[in-house]
C-alpha cells in the first residue's frame, strides 16, 4: 500500500511540473509577442514620420548639421525650399503651396514663388538677423516643415583714434564699442602703454557687453592727460588722445540776454510814460 501511495504522489508532482512548464512557456510566448508588437509599432511610427518629412532647405552659404547658417554681416543669404528628393511624398504634395516664416511671422511671397519650390533672399544681412529662424512648410499641412537659423558674424567696431579735450575738474568719459558675435572674451584699457590704475586715477570701469566705458569724475592734468587704448581680444583697438586744459569761467549767456531784454523793456516803458513831459522840455 505504501508503494502505491508513493507512486501516486510522484505522479502528481510530475504532473504539476508539466503544468508549470506549460504555463511558463505560454507566458514567455506572450511576452515575446508583446515585444514584437511594440517593435512593429515603433517601425510604423518611424515610417510615418519619414512619410511626412518631405521638405528641405538649401542655403548659400551652406547650412551645417545643426541647421545653422553662418554668414558675415552685410553679406547675402539665399534660401531655397523644395521637396526632399530622398523623401516619399506624393506627387500632389510636390505641387502644394509653400509658406515661409521668419521667427513665426509669414513672409510675403509672389504667386510664382509659392509652388514646387520657393526661395527667399536676405540682403544685406544686419545685426537683427542674428538668431533669426526661417521656416518653410506646406500651406495645407503645417506639420510638414523644416527650418534653418542664421548665425551672423560681426566684429567689434574698434579702429582709429579720437582726440578729446577736457577741462580740469570736469568729467572724463571714454567708451569703445565691443559688440560682436562671437562676443569678445576680454577688454583691456591702457594709458601711455601701461594698464590703467583704476584706484589711483579715480576711474570707474563698466562693461555691458555692448560698450566698455572708462570714466573719471574729476579730471586732473597730472593724472589723466595722455593716450588711452581700448583693446578687445588682444587684436581690435582704438586710441583716445586726452588733453586737459585749465578751467575757464563760463559766461552766463542766457541769463545776461534775459537781463538786457528786461532792462530795455523797462526803459522803453518809462520813456513812453513820460513822453509828453520830455517833448515839453524841448519846446
Amino acid at each position: 500500500m505504501s508503494r502505491i501511495f508513493v507512486s501516486h504522489t510522484q505522479g502528481k508532482e510530475e504532473h504539476q511540473k508539466s503544468t508549470n512548464n506549460k504555463s511558463l512557456s505560454g507566458s514567455t510566448k506572450r511576452n515575446i509577442m508583446m515585444l514584437m508588437l511594440k517593435v512593429i509599432s515603433l517601425l510604423l511610427l518611424l515610417h510615418c514620420g519619414c512619410q511626412t518629412f518631405g521638405l528641405e532647405i538649401q542655403s548659400d552659404p551652406g547650412v551645417n548639421g545643426d541647421g545653422v547658417v553662418q554668414v558675415d554681416l552685410e553679406k547675402t543669404v539665399s534660401l531655397v525650399c523644395a521637396h526632399d528628393s530622398t523623401g516619399s511624398g506624393t506627387g500632389e504634395d510636390e505641387h502644394e503651396e509653400l509658406v515661409w516664416l521668419r521667427n513665426g511671422a509669414e513672409v510675403a511671397l509672389k504667386d510664382e514663388n509659392r509652388k514646387g519650390h520657393s526661395s527667399v533672399c536676405v540682403t544685406p544681412v544686419i545685426h537683427e538677423d542674428n538668431r533669426a529662424t526661417f521656416t518653410c512648410h506646406l500651406r495645407g499641412n503645417t506639420s510638414v516643415r523644416t527650418s534653418v537659423t542664421l548665425d551672423v558674424i560681426y566684429l567689434p567696431q574698434l579702429s582709429g583714434s579720437e582726440h578729446i579735450t577736457v577741462e580740469n575738474e570736469a568729467m572724463l568719459v571714454l567708451q569703445c564699442d565691443i559688440w560682436a558675435n562671437p562676443p569678445v572674451s576680454s577688454v583691456k584699457w591702457t594709458m601711455n602703454g601701461t594698464a590703467v590704475d583704476l584706484v589711483g586715477g579715480g576711474f570707474i570701469l563698466t562693461n555691458d557687453g555692448f560698450k566698455s566705458q572708462l570714466a573719471a569724475g574729476s579730471v586732473e592734468e597730472s593724472l589723466h592727460q595722455g593716450t588711452y587704448q581700448c583693446m578687445a581680444d588682444g587684436k581690435y583697438s582704438k586710441l583716445f588722445h586726452v588733453t586737459v586744459t585749465e578751467k575757464t569761467m563760463k559766461f552766463p549767456l542766457y541769463p545776461m540776454i534775459a537781463a538786457v531784454v528786461v532792462v530795455s523793456l523797462t526803459t522803453i516803458l518809462a520813456v513812453v510814460a513820460r513822453w509828453k513831459r520830455i517833448v515839453q522840455c524841448f519846446k
